[in-house]
């Protein structure tokens, strides 16, 4: 098997900041439209949701310290197929990010070079990258390094060059934004603007989704690092927007609203320096897609979901048929919606958020069913409620803005759950098609035979796999809920149950008279029990 290094801080930071520190370079001009002068305010509020999911997202994958985020805490906390669900919105999220990241980038380098194709270009920057993950995932974080610390820079060199301007040019634009007339009134106008600024934290559930290729102790770091970056960055960026240009400006240059910033604020030299690094870093969050997805996929193999052949890895220890699968389906929606944007944000908006959704319904289900494993934090209750009730919110107020989002969404989520659960049922049909076959080939008795043998072959190797269960010594009825587990959620009718025991250490008669029990209570399920000796 390959060694590969572990990431440390920076780096690990760097994946998905690239894509949640991206959200500033249209977060602010999509905030300012709706919430005017208190943007900024809407952009404080996201960020102290963002410090709720913080501690939400810290005690379940502390607890739980496996690739997958919500498909992961909800497949060890309730079942398969409501794992699945999780699962298909987290897929959904990433591939339009890719596809939206990359086209947006090219459209940035489109304004720089007039004769760039934006479409040919976004797909060469999918294969970039595709060829990049495929190397390596040290290799890609050294990439990802280089662009997060230059985005960084060049953000902070804006804010400065904004302050600068007002203190040579006064405050006049400032007190006709902060008087200008808000429409609806204070409520509505933060109201719709924190729903829509919500946008503005989308790549922070990338993180858990790669956490087994980071270093102990460093996935909290990441969260930290990721949400002071939005809680300065931001509500920052959209100030010095209302501090600089009149709002009527700021709303008509949204589509590259910082560009035009930084041409206000010190001339053409530093807008060029920004539309460079929003290239890079909406490139960088392509890279986050990678490998976020890859390590949901990932998972969601070794749980038997998807095909095993995606496993097998190269010599860096990267899995290139997972990322080739994303590379396909992601130039499937790029030549679905033709490069189309909008139709791309509607998946985009609702996906997301809901898989922020699904990760606070995951936090309550692991205080309820898995209370005894231990956890490096702990979310109160009131916190996860809290945390889940303002994600519903931003997601209704989205869905009141733009109905058709819902529509769009539907229109790719659906078939992509049907694919997911076919995977999930496909011994029960192979053996409807057994069946078939058996009643449609008995005229062609070859033929059946031949068909019999090796749909009949793969049943038998699907039943064959293993599940492993690790015990400390858990009671008949922990036991028994392992056992109907197994039985309603995996293809397997093998389990075996492994304790680890100290030196000296014995396992109780009582334990292995309850073994005996359940063996006779579920015939069908082979059951083979092995202690070893450990610390």
């Amino acid at each position: 098997m390959s060694t590969v290094k572990k990431l440390t801080q920076l780096p690990a930071t760097a994946i998905c900041g690239n894509d949640i520190t991206s959200s500033c370079l249209y977060v602010s001009a999509l905030t300012i439209a709706y919430a005017g002068q208190f943007a900024w305010i809407a952009l404080l509020m996201v960020a102290g949701v963002l410090f709720l999911f913080r501690k939400i997202y810290g005690e379940v994958v502390g607890a739980l310290p496996l690739n997958g985020g919500a498909y992961n805490v909800l497949l060890n906390t309730t079942t398969k197929s409501n794992a699945s669900i999780a699962a298909c919105l987290t897929i959904l999220s990433y591939m339009v990010t890719a596809v939206i990241s990359a086209s947006e980038a090219m459209q940035y380098l489109h304004s720089l070079f007039l004769s760039i194709n934006v479409f040919v270009a976004t797909i060469v920057l999918l294969t970039l990258f595709l060829l990049l993950v495929i190397m390596g995932i040290t290799e890609s974080a050294i990439v990802a390094t280089i662009i997060f610390i230059t985005h960084l820079a060049t953000m902070a060199l804006l804010i400065l060059s904004g302050f600068w301007f007002v203190a040579n040019h006064g405050l006049h634009i400032a007190n006709v934004n902060f008087h200008a007339p808000v429409s609806g009134g204070i409520f509505t106008a933060l109201i719709f603007g924190f729903s829509t600024a919500m946008l503005g934290i989308s790549g922070f559930e990338s993180s858990a989704n790669f956490v087994e290729e980071q270093a102990p102790g460093v996935f909290p770091k990441t969260l930290r690092n990721m949400w002071v970056a939005v809680s300065i960055i931001n509500p920052l960026m959209a100030l010095t927007a209302i501090l600089v240009l009149p709002l009527g400006d700021a709303i008509h240059h949204k589509e590259a609203l910082l560009s035009f910033l930084g041409y206000s604020t010190s001339g053409k030299w530093l807008s060029t320096i920004i539309s460079i690094d929003a290239t890079l870093v909406l490139s960088g969050a392509v890279l986050t897609s990678y490998v976020g997805v890859g390590g949901l996929i990932k998972r969601m193999t070794l749980d038997r979901i998807l095909p095993q052949s995606l496993l097998k890895e190269n010599k860096r220890g990267s899995v290139p048929r997972i990322f080739i699968l994303f590379f396909a389906l992601c130039l499937s929606v790029l030549f679905i919606t033709a490069g189309e944007l909008e139709p791309l944000a509607g998946v985009y908006t609702i996906s997301f958020l809901l898989v922020m959704v699904y990760f606070g319904f995951g936090n309550f289900l692991l205080k309820i069913k898995r209370s005894r494993l231990p956890r490096p934090e702990y979310a109160p209750a009131y916190v996860v409620a809290l945390a889940i009730l303002t994600v519903l919110i931003a997601i209704y107020y989205n869905v009141k803005l733009h109905p058709k989002y819902l529509v769009v969404f539907l229109q790719y989520f659906i078939p992509a759950i049907i694919v997911i659960y076919v995977l999930l049922s496909r011994k029960q049909i192979l053996q409807y098609l057994l069946i078939v076959i058996n009643s449609f080939f008995d005229t062609i008795k070859k033929w059946a035979v031949l068909s019999r043998f090796h749909i009949t072959k793969y049943i038998r190797k699907l039943s064959n796999q293993q599940f492993v269960y690790f015990t400390k010594g858990d009671n008949i009825a922990v036991l028994n809920k392992v056992m109907m587990y197994v039985q309603e959620n995996e293809i397997t009718s093998r389990l075996k149950i492994v304790t680890v025991l100290k030196e000296g250490q014995e396992i109780s008669a009582s334990f292995l008279n309850d073994l005996e029990v359940l063996d006779r209570a579920y015939p069908e399920i082979d059951i083979e029990f092995i202690q070893l000796t450990g610390n």
